[in-house]
């Protein structure tokens, strides 16, 4: 882990205005949304749970407060590669911060330990592991301690879906230190959730502080996944500015091997990331990934949290997602600079069957279990939407009121529905009379008349649902069928060959007693208009005083070990080139540089201003 700058002492800031420390130290002219209402209120004692997006500012929420407050400011963060990340950071700031953790070498652990006796750290972020042991907290008691800060703290509730059972050993810090605040924090919680947490962190009675969900600058897009390689590398051209990095989540770690593999093909710097990997070639990736380079890193869920970087301009998903809660924490990850991203999502009628099969067959209690099936149910309705996929995915945290968004796929371009009751009864036809034995293709292939060896072989050419499909084309018979999948009436035996099999919803759509009206495929409309969402302007790639400021950066974040956003993120590096500050009091007034960025990198900024003309 870098040292702090020789050239600067700690940082004195105990008692100093948060406003104050806010410019002084992080170089921000003033809050956003409700960072000073939070931090006021902690300045004062308090406790609460702070709901607001990727991006959003939560760090600031406790950082802030911590620094103002007498004693030791203590974050609990679930990943090594986060800590250190935000410890790189905070020391670039001059703030005196550490980390302890699992990974650290035992004579850097102890140095961290001297330097928390000395009273030589004003941050200490530690895992969850390390805090709750009884050695730990012992210490801690003897200390004043300024707060306690739960980052990701959905990973608290039983009901999260990055449950990690270390979290639910922090209920003892209320016990323990009933006059410290403590600050909860999370990007994804839905109603269930944040009472959960709640109710674990004894914060049942402190208040809740939602800064809203909605992240306008990320671009949806969902489409059935038919033609995956060609569908993604379209997406990626769209997306790609070739000054970012991008994301694949996969579902299973072969999967995203292979993409990874045929994405280096290619010709893209492409890595993979997933549990199964060794620990050294785990930490190269996601070093590679954090230091800023443009790289395509394929990943299962694994490569989650722990994401700072701030540039990720695109996010895709080759599989559908188990939750809308980590749908939106995984596309959360792009554009957190407030630049336009994209987020893509490819599923398949298989993709719902499968997930409603690992659900049943999971060792959970019924009501986990129909909770589970809920969440899937909401992602479906997503995928499948026919109105705005962002008020849908909203309305899943509680919020509510947007008509369109004007930056999805289906507000950018609304999908034509069609009562598709007679298709629908087409293909369940088809589905019975064969037996409920074949997969997607193969009931495709009677209703369009295509006399395969499969068809011959059972004498599928002799039922009367054989050819009563020849004027719809196959990959509009597969969209039926993966909306029928999608509300219910057919399902897919995942644990055999795929075979499609009706259920009871089925029943009154043969009866002609449920209409359905069905959205016409999305690989037959023609692509969305490009036009932004509502968020910042992208960064100035390609004008030549950014695009220096940005080669400095990365050659000063490879000297000192460091990811790149660290020294300075695109948003300032950009109001820099858009204003060409001449001297020191010039680059001061600039948002993101603080005071111990001044000292450090201004008269090498104000040099690459100066060469750059």
């Amino acid at each position: 882990m870098p040292d702090m700058p020789e050239s600067l002492a700690p940082l004195e800031t105990a008692g100093a205005d948060p406003q104050e420390v806010l410019h002084r130290v992080f170089g921000h002219p003033g809050f956003r949304g409700r960072q000073e209402e939070i931090v006021r209120h902690v300045m004062a004692g308090g406790s609460g749970l702070v709901l607001m997006p990727t991006g959003g500012g939560k760090s600031l929420c406790f950082q802030v407060p911590a620094l103002c407050r007498e004693g030791l400011g203590i974050v609990v963060s679930p990943l090594i590669a986060l800590m250190e990340d935000q410890v790189a950071a905070l020391r670039q700031q001059g703030i005196a911060a550490a980390a302890l953790h699992s990974d650290l070498p035992e004579e850097a652990a102890r140095e961290v330990r001297r330097d928390l006796a000395r009273g030589a750290v004003k941050l200490l972020y530690v895992s969850p592991e390390r805090l709750v042991l009884e050695g730990t907290l012992s210490r801690l008691a003897e200390r004043r301690i300024a707060l306690f800060a739960v980052d990701e703290a959905h990973c608290v509730s039983q009901w999260g879906h990055h449950f990690r059972p270390e979290y639910r050993g922090l209920a003892v810090l209320a016990e323990r230190f009933p006059g410290v605040p403590r600050l909860a924090l999370t990007a994804t919680a839905d109603p269930r959730t944040v009472e959960d947490i709640r109710a674990q962190l004894g914060l049942a009675e402190s208040p809740v502080f939602r800064g809203g969900f909605d992240r306008p600058n990320i671009r949806i897009t969902a489409a059935p996944r038919e033609q995956e390689r060609a569908q993604l590398r379209a997406f990626i051209k769209a997306a790609g500015d070739g000054t970012g990095a991008g994301i694949v989540y996969c579902g299973t770690r072969a999967k995203t091997d292979q993409t990874a593999e045929w994405l280096r093909a290619d010709g893209h710097d492409a890595l993979s990331f997933h549990a199964g990997m060794e620990a050294t070639a785990k930490r190269e990736a996601h070093r590679r990934f954090a230091r800023g380079d443009a790289v395509i890193m394929a990943a299962t869920i694994a490569f989650g949290m722990g994401i700072d970087r701030p540039d990720v301009r695109w996010v895709a998903h080759l599989d559908l997602p188990r939750s809308p809660e980590s749908w939106y924490q995984e596309i959360g990850r792009a554009g957190r600079d407030g630049a336009p991203a994209r987020a893509l999502l490819l599923y398949g009628a298989g993709d719902i069957s499968l997930a409603r099969h690992r659900i049943a067959e999971s060792p959970a209690t019924e009501e986990q279990k129909r909770i589970e099936r809920a969440r899937l149910e909401a992602m479906v309705s997503i995928a499948e939407a026919a109105t705005c996929r962002r008020r849908i995915l909203l309305r899943c945290f509680g919020e509510d009121g947007l008509e369109t968004c004007g930056a999805c796929d289906v507000c950018l371009t609304p999908p034509r529905l069609f009562d598709g009751t007679i298709p629908a009864q087409k293909l369940l036809s088809a589905v019975l009379r064969t037996g409920r034995r074949f997969g997607v293709g193969h009931v495709v292939d009677v209703l369009r008349g295509r006399m395969t060896e499969k068809v011959a072989q059972f004498e599928h050419d002799r039922l009367p649902t054989f050819g009563i499909g020849r004027d719809v084309s196959e990959q509009s018979w597969r969209g039926v069928a993966r909306q029928l999948v999608a509300m219910g009436a057919l399902d897919v035996a995942i644990e055999n060959h795929g075979e499609l099999v009706p259920t009871e919803a089925a029943r009154p759509i043969l009866k002609g007693e449920t209409k359905v009206m069905l959205r016409e495929d999305a690989l037959t409309r023609p692509a969305p208009r490009e036009r932004g969402g509502r968020g910042a302007e992208p960064a100035m790639a390609g004008e030549p005083l950014f695009d220096a400021l940005r080669a400095w950066r990365k050659r000063e974040a490879a000297e000192q070990g460091v990811p790149a956003y660290v020294i300075f993120q695109n948003d300032t590096l950009a109001a820099i080139a858009e204003r060409r500050p001449q001297d020191e009091d010039d680059l001061a007034m600039i948002a993101g540089v603080g005071r111990s960025k001044l000292e450090r990198y201004g008269d090498a900024v104000l040099r690459v201003v100066r060469e750059a003309g």
